[in-house]
């Protein structure tokens, strides 16, 4: 019996690895059947979900995996459990039918919509800031995965937003990697129309986009595009954060080339012990996923800071993932910095900031007093990488003295 090579086996490994911890939580099925919720305490977080998927006619599921022949919107109300019952960062999926809406996540409420009136549902539903913040989820998601995952992120993270969700179709299997990533193809030319169509609402003052995985390729393609068709990204597109995102390097490269000059503001969370784009890297001519580099080496460093890109490197960061790809929504910390600064537009770090305030206000477990040398040590779980911090922290790194210098030095990768 000939024997597998030894890539061969370690790509079988990971399918494997990724397979059993993706089945290890026991879940109901069918949780999108809404349930009365009577709990003090509980908070109810009302989304907009446009989809490109098919309709299912299994109850609870409201749309498949399938691809779609038109876009379809629905209102989603869903019911967060009170604070002292959850931890930051964790959906809390119900085990059996109806949930426990005192412990567990639930659906309060399922309300299908014509496309015209998505509008006034915007409209209805924007905050003071007249912000909306439209979230595009990764691969291997069903229709309830990504409902109930944003509507965590918009709950923990605080973001005062119009919550809109574009889910497109996704098998929900790891086994369907090509069908899922033909599927965003599938669904660029709707998810640029939403977009478009936000860009043009006069009732909405900002439009930030968030990606996850390979919902990354998906939202940079509909912005390519957008440019090409109309020679520039929308200008109230302020904001794109793309975390973890399964993109080929060179390929967003050429992306970032045809978006043009007048592109948003553009946030990376990577991290390079994300086990999931370690296999989507071997499945993809073994060139480098986006959300796995090194941003201090070059060519990253060089690129991204001509770019004017922000990376938040979480590669430290130990979370509840056992796959280190969803540190973006499950790290506490992570989720209140996208909401109190990330999704309203602000820098993380620049030169009105700087550096030890900068670092200090997100390092988790170092950061002491907002500005201290402690704030800014190498061990920092996240380290921040951007254009206006490597060319300010000369002036911070003389208010600390030289001994903090070289900690700094080693922390930008200078």
């Amino acid at each position: 019996m000939r024997a597998f090579p030894p890539a061969a086996t370690r790509l079988v490994s990971l399918f494997a690895l990724i397979a059993l911890l993706s089945g290890c939580a026991s879940r109901a099925e069918g949780v999108l059947i809404p349930t009365k919720v009577e709990v003090a305490g509980a908070s109810t977080v009302d989304i907009l979900v446009g989809t490109t998927r098919k309709p299912s006619d299994k109850p609870g599921f409201l749309f498949s995996g399938e691809r779609g022949q038109e876009p379809e919107v629905t209102e989603i109300k869903v019911s967060i459990p009170p604070d002292k019952n959850r931890e930051i960062g964790q959906v809390q999926w119900p085990r059996r039918l109806p949930p426990d809406p005192a412990k567990e996540f639930a659906t309060v409420a399922v309300n299908p919509l014509p496309l015209a009136a998505a509008p006034a549902w915007v409209k209805s539903h924007l905050p003071k800031s007249r912000r909306v913040l439209i979230f595009v989820h990764g691969f291997n998601n069903q229709y309830e995965d990504a409902v109930y995952r944003f509507a965590q992120i918009v709950h923990d993270s605080g973001a005062d937003v119009a919550p809109v969700l574009f889910t497109w179709p996704s098998r929900g299997s790891i086994f369907a990697y090509n069908y899922d990533k033909e599927s965003t193809n599938y669904s660029r030319n709707a998810l640029e129309t939403m977009l478009r169509q936000a860009s043009q609402d006069p009732s909405i003052a900002e439009v930030t986009i968030m990606a996850h995985s390979m919902g990354s390729w998906l939202t940079m393609e509909a912005l390519r595009q957008m440019a090409i068709r109309d020679g520039r990204v929308a200008p109230k597109i302020k904001n794109v954060i793309l975390a973890s995102p399964d993109l080929d390097v060179d390929v967003f490269g050429q992306q970032l080339e045809e978006i043009g000059e007048h592109k948003p503001s553009m946030t990376l969370f990577v991290s390079r012990d994300d086990r999931a784009l370690q296999l989507s890297k071997r499945i993809s001519g073994n060139v480098d996923r986006l959300g796995q580099i090194d941003p201090t080496q070059e060519p990253y460093r060089s690129e991204l800071e001509k770019a004017g890109i922000t990376v938040l490197d979480l590669t430290a960061l130990r979370g509840g993932d056992p796959l280190n790809h969803g540190k973006f929504a499950e790290s506490p910390e992570v989720v209140k910095l996208l909401g109190n600064r990330l999704i309203a537009g602000q820098a993380v770090t620049d030169s009105t900031v700087g550096l030890g305030e900068g670092l200090g206000a997100i390092a988790i477990g170092t950061a002491q007093t907002v500005g201290s040398a402690a704030s800014v040590a190498v061990s920092a779980p996240i380290a921040i990488i951007d254009p206006n911090t490597r060319r300010s922290y000369n002036e911070q790194v003389g208010r600390f003295g030289q001994t903090l210098g070289g900690t700094i030095q080693t922390t930008l990768g200078q």
